[in-house]
């Protein structure tokens, strides 16, 4: 599946459901901040005590945390140990090779031919093909040709530009049949990396998945499509072509979703300074 299956971000699709979300609170306990089952302090001891205690707790909780790190003084995972850990998610580390040598449209390139350059290649595929850019003509076809392997790149085109180019879509969605918001307000549409895992990776050929946060719709205090966060999860087929990985095909699933805090909204005007001000990251790993 790729973007235009189900009708580009913001469409039915992309909003996911609207169902009401479970909230979890602390116990109130009338003040306590104990609660009424934790353990309280004794009346008599003394505050000299009660320092003594929690330092020494601190301590040792340090000297766990240092013990963990298994002596080394390092918390990479060594490269050996890769195949055993698979199943388990490797964190972002330096590993001394450059993530990312170039650019191309705007959009990083020239990663490197290992499985981290496969996932760096993948989450700045996932944020670019989530971008607002997908929604103007020009830009568009600069991430189809950044992005996809020559074997696919013209076909993607067609199939890009029969969706982001619908006035029906588009009209849904609250943008304007040239792809621009509405005259007073900001379109937002773009995704937050959290992390990659590889599902194989075979010479040439790669299969990367990106679990991301989505942010979409237009802030501006007469909107009627707000920005919504959803989550979703990217599988992408990678392979090695021209000296850099590029995507033969995706397909997207919804979630994992966290459940969401009780905070409040942002302002249409908050919400824009966000977007304004606040850049979008090249992901690398």
């Amino acid at each position: 599946m790729s973007l235009s299956d189900d009708g580009g971000y913001g469409g039915d699709g992309h909003r996911g459901s609207e169902t009401g979300q479970t909230r979890t609170r602390l116990p109130d306990n009338d003040g306590d901040i104990y609660g009424s089952g934790a353990r309280r302090p004794r009346a008599g001891m003394s505050s000299r005590n009660l320092v003594t205690i929690v330092g020494v707790i601190v301590l040792l909780l340090a000297a766990i945390a240092f013990a963990n790190r298994g002596g080394s003084g390092n918390s990479e995972t060594p490269a050996g140990d890769s195949a055993k850990d698979a199943d388990h998610a490797q964190p972002t580390a330096p590993t001394g090779t450059k993530p990312a040598t170039g650019k191309n449209g705007g959009i990083a390139a020239g990663f490197a031919k290992t499985e981290q350059g496969a996932q760096s290649a993948a989450a700045n595929y996932a944020v670019a093909l989530t971008s607002d850019g997908m929604y103007q003509a020009g830009k568009r076809h600069e991430i189809a040709q950044a992005v996809y392997a020559p074997s696919v790149a013209a076909a993607r085109k067609n199939d890009l530009d029969k969706v982001y180019s619908d006035r029906a879509f588009l009209g849904r969605i609250g943008l304007e049949p040239n792809g621009a918001a509405p005259k007073g307000m900001t379109f937002v549409s773009r995704a937050n990396p959290v992390g990659t895992k590889t599902e194989s990776f075979k010479g040439d050929t790669a299969k990367i998945s990106v679990w991301y946060s989505a942010l979409f719709g237009l802030a501006g205090s007469q909107s009627k499509n707000p920005v919504t966060e959803s989550w979703y999860t990217n599988t992408f087929d990678l392979q090695w072509t021209g000296g850099d990985w590029k995507v033969t095909d995706f397909t997207q699933k919804d979630g994992p979703a966290p459940i969401g805090r009780d905070q409040a909204a942002a302002s249409a005007e908050d919400m824009t300074k966000a977007v304004q001000g606040y850049g979008g990251f090249t992901y690398a790993r």
